[in-house]
């Protein structure tokens, strides 16, 4: 069994103590100096270990003041009306997302079943990062039914929020009836989008949305990056 790097170890003991509130944004972290004393390791390898979590965005160095935490994990409440937009705003982040696809293809069956379809029926796919306060926090890709919703790629190539897409095609409000969650490991192209390493950790959400009606209208996939949001389950 392959060991773990003691530099990425050192990050995992950071990230989770950052997480849990140990050291809030703003707040320096201990000097290379007492890392090294605490890990029992040399500057060097603390070293890359604070880099890695600066490549990601987590920490920052100031010249000649330390190393300071970025900030933490972001809420974001999973409920009936979950709204990406509106939950990023609502803790203080600027939302945004960076479009890597949109394409029309045969449905998968995962995607026929979730989405009351044949396999192989037309689905748009809209594949993204969502970034908060320009830090990636998750990797996306939602389906949606092509039928019901004949202009949503036109649409979604100019529009990025999928809840004035789909304002935009007639949809003027719709529900999430189910989530399921997984646990998965950061592929090595996920950890490209998300400035993460290969295997860290991701909390994958798959959720089906309707509208008032009852017609299913967008199955979507949601990578959360591990250390960088809290999920909130929301009572309706």
């Amino acid at each position: 069994m392959a060991r773990t790097p003691i530099w990425k170890s050192i990050t995992e003991t950071l990230e989770r103590e950052i997480g849990e509130g140990l050291y809030p944004a703003g707040d320096k972290l201990p000097t290379e100096a007492d890392l090294s004393l605490r890990f029992g390791v040399n500057r060097h390898t603390v070293r890359r270990a604070l880099a890695d979590m600066a490549e990601r965005g987590l920490v920052h160095a100031r010249r000649g003041a330390g190393v300071f935490v970025e900030a933490g994990p972001t809420d974001y409440p999973i409920g009936r009306r979950v709204r990406f937009h509106q939950n990023i705003r609502a803790t203080g982040g600027l939302p945004a997302k960076r479009v890597i696809r949109v394409e029309t293809r045969p449905a998968r069956h995962s995607e026929a079943d979730d989405l009351s379809l044949s396999p192989g029926d037309p689905v748009v796919i809209y594949e993204g990062v969502s970034l908060s306060k320009n830090l990636p926090v998750a990797h996306f890709e939602s389906a949606f039914p092509h039928a019901r919703l004949p202009g949503i790629a036109k649409t979604l190539g100019d529009i990025t929020s999928v809840t004035a897409a789909l304002a935009a095609n007639g949809v003027a409000d719709y529900l999430r009836t189910e989530t399921r969650l997984t646990a998965e490991r950061a592929t090595a192209t996920q950890a490209l989008h998300l400035k993460m390493t290969e295997g860290d950790p991701l909390l994958r959400s798959v959720s089906v949305s309707v509208t008032p009606d009852g017609a299913p209208i967008e199955r979507g996939s949601t990578w959360f990056a591990g250390d960088r949001v809290r999920l909130l389950f929301a009572h309706d």
